[in-house]
């Protein structure tokens, strides 16, 4: 039985005290051009209202607002930790979305997505989004350190977002805190996601005791780093459903 086997025979056995964390897009929605056509997998919904009764909790940590999260997949008895965790923090100053907006309109096939206390510069769809990239980051990070924000990284996208507050840890760091788990999963594909799996180590060498399960959801675009940290791959966010289901 290989390492990853044995970590889920251990978390099966403590479900009733487990927290079920996961992403949202490339875990339970795959990956798609353009954000605003995200949809979860016709059965996500269906999956976790079958597993929340089952577990302590189960929560979604994911850089969408709360409120989108919960239309796209409504399911009773599951948390929605929006906007990585700073959700509260006040409105991005109208002078830095228009600095980042500014930038964005500079890249072609590039596209800034306001959310709030945070703005997403996309550019999947730039004709080299590699390229693209590179000089969105300089130019997003000259933004940045204009208006006192800081810059994240994920999937061909960066992310303008207060500084000293929220983060995908730190957001997943305060749910083990809530929940106080006697096992703990998350679910990623992402370069965030990393910082998660950190949490999860963190929260495992506490001396709680308690068993831990990092899970890499594959695609074209899930960094080396995040494979090589997880406890168990899964090659699609489908098979990360039927990984539920198994539970």
């Amino acid at each position: 039985m290989t390492v990853g086997a044995t970590r889920l025979e251990a978390f099966r056995s403590r479900l009733g005290g487990a927290l079920v964390l996961t992403d949202f897009d490339g875990t339970l929605a795959p990956i798609v051009a353009r954000p605003e056509d995200a949809r979860p997998l016709p059965d996500a919904a269906a999956v976790l209202a079958g597993l929340a009764p089952r577990v302590l909790g189960v929560a979604i940590v994911t850089g969408r607002p709360s409120a989108v999260v919960r239309r796209l997949l409504p399911v009773d008895g599951v948390h929605v930790a929006g906007l990585y965790g700073f959700e509260d923090a006040p409105p991005m100053p109208a002078d830095a979305l228009a600095a980042g907006r500014e930038v964005a309109e500079g890249e072609p096939g590039a596209q800034l997505e306001p959310k709030g206390p945070s703005a997403a510069v996309h550019f999947r769809n730039a004709p080299d989004p590699e390229a693209a990239g590179e000089r969105l980051r300089d130019a997003l990070a000259a933004v940045a350190d204009a208006f006192g924000l800081r810059l994240l990284e994920g999937k061909r996208v960066w992310e303008l977002a207060p500084r000293g507050v929220g983060g995908k840890g730190e957001a997943v760091a305060a749910l083990l805190d809530r929940f106080s788990p006697a096992a703990a999963l998350f679910a990623g594909d992402d370069v965030a996601d990393l910082e998660a799996f950190t949490a999860l180590d963190r929260f495992a060498a506490t001396g709680s005791g308690a068993v831990t399960v990092k899970v890499a959801v594959l695609g074209p675009e899930t960094p080396v780093a995040l494979r090589e940290g997880a406890d168990v791959i899964v090659g699609s966010p489908a098979e990360f459903l039927e990984l539920l289901r198994g539970l």
